[in-house]
């Protein structure tokens, strides 16, 4: 005989943060919920994520701080559940937490308090989790939807996909989101990895191998972008906020510049240095602004060792030049493994803004990453997760 089909009226594919937030509000609403999720644990990528102490949102947020074919869409989500919104709700929890840079928000002991808030939440809700639960097939009768998974089949009037991306695969990352979607007729545009560090062409890689480990403050733009974060120096190429954030903007085979001194007249400091200090060595000059070993990598050893008497204007003119219009051509980024979010993913037109729900497929929802809306680095993906989730949960 076959097994028994559970009933619920909503489920969600996905136990992460958009998915558990739609499960709260769906459950506070009195709708009986099924989180389903095929990792061993709810919420890997919040335990991750800001270096174990969750970016969990940001003090300034709008739509300009996201990515999508429709910038627009994004609005309606953001204003209707806001970052003050999900600051009260960890207020409510007395979790303790921290402004760092940008107004970015951060938990000061660690990721696990906002996951175990969530976690409560949905308990006092009554949701249901099933972890470790393989999802096989997918389908819609008799405007009822049956899922199809290792621990049986369940069905429900809701469905509400939370899968996410396809950044993090250790993470547990699928692009069953995305398979669900085009199975039910929905456009999704092209996916690619974002907020992704970049490696080097092969000559750039052994020049700036020495420079592993040193960050510096920079602007770091292309054609359409720029951003005035910290950059680091890897042993694979460049990283660090400025970097991820201008890797969702680039395009291969594109020059991006660097400017290692923003806003700063490199040609009067060296020219006053050189009056005060003629037999001083370029490298120790300009050492009180950018690190040594930087200079001497970026200038050559020969330049970055002559005393300033022996240079002219216009050498100075083009070490300025040097420093703050760097130009370099990444190679590649290095893909989903270490991008921190999936740009591209359904088609924002085919959803209502307000609601999440499918403009094809009545009762279908998509929250989160899945959807083609992408945040900067800062809190802000957590945001559109938590705002997404509120507004699917509302209607579920």
């Amino acid at each position: 005989m076959p097994d028994k089909i559970v009933q619920t009226d909503v489920l969600i594919i996905g136990a992460s943060a958009s998915g558990l937030m739609c499960a709260i509000e769906a459950g506070k609403r009195g709708r009986q919920v099924i989180v389903l999720d095929h990792a061993n644990k709810a919420g890997k990528k919040i335990l991750m994520s800001g270096g174990g102490r969750c970016n969990f949102t940001n003090l300034e947020v709008s739509a300009e701080n996201f990515i999508s074919h429709n910038p627009h869409f994004c609005k309606s989500a953001l204003s209707r559940y806001t970052q003050r919104d999900f600051i009260a709700m960890v207020d409510d929890y007395q979790i303790p937490y921290e402004e760092r840079d940008l107004g970015k928000l951060f938990c000061v002991n660690r990721a696990k308090d906002i996951l175990n808030m969530l976690l409560s939440e949905c308990g006092k809700a009554k949701v249901v989790i099933r972890l470790k639960c393989e999802i096989s097939a997918t389908e819609k009768a008799d405007d009822k939807f049956l899922i199809h998974t290792a621990q049986g089949s369940f069905q429900a009037d809701s469905l509400v996909i939370a899968s996410g991306g396809l950044s993090i695969p250790k993470m547990c990352a699928s692009p069953l989101g995305y398979k669900i979607a085009e199975q039910f007729g929905h456009h999704i545009w092209p996916t690619s990895a974002g907020l992704v560090p970049f490696t080097l062409q092969p000559h750039d890689r052994e020049k700036l191998a020495s420079l592993s480990g040193i960050a510096v403050a920079g602007l770091v733009s292309n054609k359409r972008k720029q951003f005035k974060e910290n950059i680091l120096f890897t042993h694979r190429g460049l990283s660090g906020p400025a970097i991820l954030q201008i890797s969702s903007y680039w395009l291969p085979g594109e020059v991006i510049n660097i400017n290692l001194l923003p806003g700063f007249n490199i040609i009067d400091f060296l020219k006053a240095r050189q009056s005060d200090q003629p037999n001083c060595q370029l490298k120790t000059a300009l050492g009180e602004l950018l690190p040594k070993q930087l200079l001497t990598t970026l200038l050559g050893k020969g330049t970055a060792d002559t005393p300033l008497q022996k240079f002219s204007y216009n050498r100075f003119n083009e070490i300025a030049r040097q420093l703050q219009h760097w130009q370099i051509k990444p190679n590649a980024t290095e893909g989903y493994r270490t991008a921190e979010v999936t740009l591209g993913g359904i088609d924002c037109d085919e959803l209502s803004s307000k609601t999440m729900e499918s403009s094809k497929v009545q009762n279908l929802f998509f929250i989160g990453e899945v959807v083609d809306v992408s945040g900067w680095l800062g809190g802000y993906n957590f945001q559109w997760a938590w705002s997404s989730g509120w507004c699917a949960g509302q209607v579920v």
